[in-house]
Parts: C-alpha cells; structure tokens; sequence
C-alpha cells in the first residue's frame, strides 16, 4: 500500500477526524498499570480518531540505556502493542527514530524555547536535584521534543497524566509561539485529555504509589510474565494485619490489593472480599491467591500473543516498515510548510 499522499489527499485525510498522538518510553516491559492506564485505550480510540502511536525511543536516550537493552525494549514495547490489538491499518505505529522529522522540527523548535522557561519545568527541577551526575541539555529540553512529537503531527488530542500537563501546556506554548514569530497558523493546539470513566489507574503492589518497575520490578506485574512469577508477586504483596472490627475503612495497601482485583477479576469477585474485610474475618492469604489466578487468566491470552508475535520477524518489520511511512507521509508534509514559513528553500 502505498502512503504517499499528495497535498490536496492529505489535506482531506488529516480533516476526516480527530487527531490522536502519544508515544511510550522503552524502559523496559510494559505492565497492569501501562495497560489499563494507555494501552486498553489506544485500542478504543483508533476505531475512533486517527491515531499516531510511537515508541520513544529518543526520550529514553537521557538515561544512557545500554544500545543492546534499548533495541530490545523496543522491539518488545512494539510486540505488546500487537498482542493487545493495536491494529497498524487502522492506528500509525511507529519508532519515534524512524523519522528524522522529528529532530529537525526539535531543533527548530528549540531557537524559539527560552532557557529560563525550560530550567522552571517541574520535571526538570526535580530531576536535576535527584540525578546532578546526569543533568543532560536533553533532560532540558525535554519538553520541547516532546512537542516536536505532537504538533509534527498537528495533535488535536494528547493523552496525558498529571505529571504531563505542564509539559502539554508548553506544547501549546511553542505552536503558538511558531504561528506568531512566523505570521503562519500551521500548528493547532494541542488540548489534553484523559479517558474519564475508563481511566483506571492500577497501584503497586508495596502498599503505596502507582504501579512501576521500582524494586527490581517486584512492584510490577508485567503482561507477559509467566504465571508462576505472577502468583510469587502477588503473594508476597504488601498488606496489613488485617481488620480488628467490622465496617472499617481499606487500608491503603488492602486498597491497592482490591484496586487491581477490580481491574482483573469479576464483580462478585470483589464484592466477596469486601464483604469479608467488612464483616471482620478476612484471610489475605485467600484474596491473594484469588487474585493471582485472575491475574493469570487475564494476561494469559496477551502473553500467548506477546509469544506468537515474538517470533514473528516478518510481521514486526512490515509494521514498523508501514509505521513509518505512515508517519512520514504527514511529518514530511508538515516539515515542508515550516520551511516554508520560515524561509528555508533549497537552491537546487
């Protein structure tokens, strides 16, 4: 199939729906709390707008991954989107590297970023009192490639968490930005949003905080791990020592406990266990042993993909292959008409 789209194609194409961009870090294997908190929605929303999806694999270069680790982080972010009904007819799956008009927007972009505004970033306050011995430009300036990222595309929706919203609001700050200093309207902007009802966030599994790869991954329940991991994991999850009356509030780790069970398991499920810990007498030895096997038959069928899809080279190149010049054929279109506004043009 061919993507190469004439200006007048690709103009109709881009005002047919919403557009969608959100990209992944490839840190490592994807977990309950990316699937529930992204994932489950990426799928929902490329049968309703259309979706640029990317593995990010420059934002993960300011912690220096080791290249061998960073190749295979990809590959498997990219086999976990597969496995969980990411479609690349319908959504744009692509290897942020891959197109080499996000680095050229980035530097462009980064003339018009102030490093006043950029050293205020939260992000970048908290890691540079965390991490001095690594305090990178790329660091700095991390917002501004994630805004290449979006308007490259001309986002009109970006999923974002809390921890993204001053870096979206920047976004917006650069586009305008670039239409002002140029006297264009090139770029719109990018609004933020989350899924509403379908927002589920998934809690760790050490009694506090989000669910992570903190600890060696012990925090974590990954989608392709095997069962036997899995139910280790759970039963050793931390919790309380238990109720000492009837009708008392969840502890915070008991919460986090019947957080994920509601993800995984059934309704009456859950209500069981509420029911117990309500009533006084419950055994955490029993939910937890419950919940592991939900938690084993709901990531069965996506580990069996994640497995079947791993061993498929050819499927994985034609994706990122198609991935990618989905994606060039808008990013080229988009760098064309910066040059433009800005006055770069080839002399030959």
């Amino acid at each position: 199939m061919d993507y190469r789209l004439s200006t007048m194609d690709y103009k109709h194409y881009l005002c047919r729906m919403e557009r969608v961009v959100s990209g992944v870090r490839p840190t490592g294997q994807i977990h309950l709390g990316n699937y529930f908190g992204a994932i489950r929605n990426y799928v929902r929303l490329q049968e309703q707008a259309d979706c640029f999806y990317f593995i990010a694999d420059y934002h993960s270069l300011t912690t220096h991954p080791n290249p061998a680790d960073l190749h295979a982080n990809v590959r498997e972010v990219l086999v976990t989107f597969l496995a969980c009904g990411l479609d690349p007819e319908k959504a744009t799956l692509y290897v942020q590297s891959d197109q080499p008009e996000i680095p050229e927007l980035y530097l462009i972009l980064n003339m018009l970023a102030g490093i006043g505004e950029l050293e205020r970033t939260v992000t970048y306050k908290e890691k540079a009192s965390k991490q001095q011995d690594n305090l990178n430009a790329g660091l700095l300036t991390y917002p501004v490639l994630m805004t290449a990222d979006i308007i490259l595309h001309k986002a009109t929706k970006v999923p974002v968490g809390k921890d993204q919203e001053q870096h979206l609001e920047m976004s917006r700050n650069f586009a305008n930005r670039f239409n002002f200093q140029y006297n264009c309207e090139i770029f719109p902007e990018p609004q933020g949003f989350n899924f509403g009802e379908d927002l589920v966030k998934i809690p760790g599994l050490d009694g506090t905080g989000k669910m992570g790869k903190s600890e060696g991954g012990k925090n974590a329940i990954y989608l392709g791990e095997d069962p036997d991991s899995i139910r280790k994991k759970v039963m050793r999850a931390v919790t309380d020592a238990g109720p000492t009356g009837t009708n008392q509030p969840l502890t915070e780790p008991v919460a986090n406990l019947i957080a994920v069970m509601k993800a995984v398991s059934s309704p009456d499920t859950v209500q069981f266990f509420l029911d117990q810990y309500a009533g006084g007498s419950i055994r955490y030895g029993d939910l937890k042993k419950q919940l592991a096997e939900d938690v084993v038959a709901f990531t069965a069928p996506i580990r069996a993909r994640m497995l079947e899809i791993s061993k498929d080279d050819a499927l994985i190149s034609r994706t990122v292959k198609l991935g990618a010049e989905k994606a060039r054929a808008s990013g080229s279109q988009t760098i064309k008409e910066v040059r433009e506004a800005i006055g770069i043009k080839r002399f030959f």
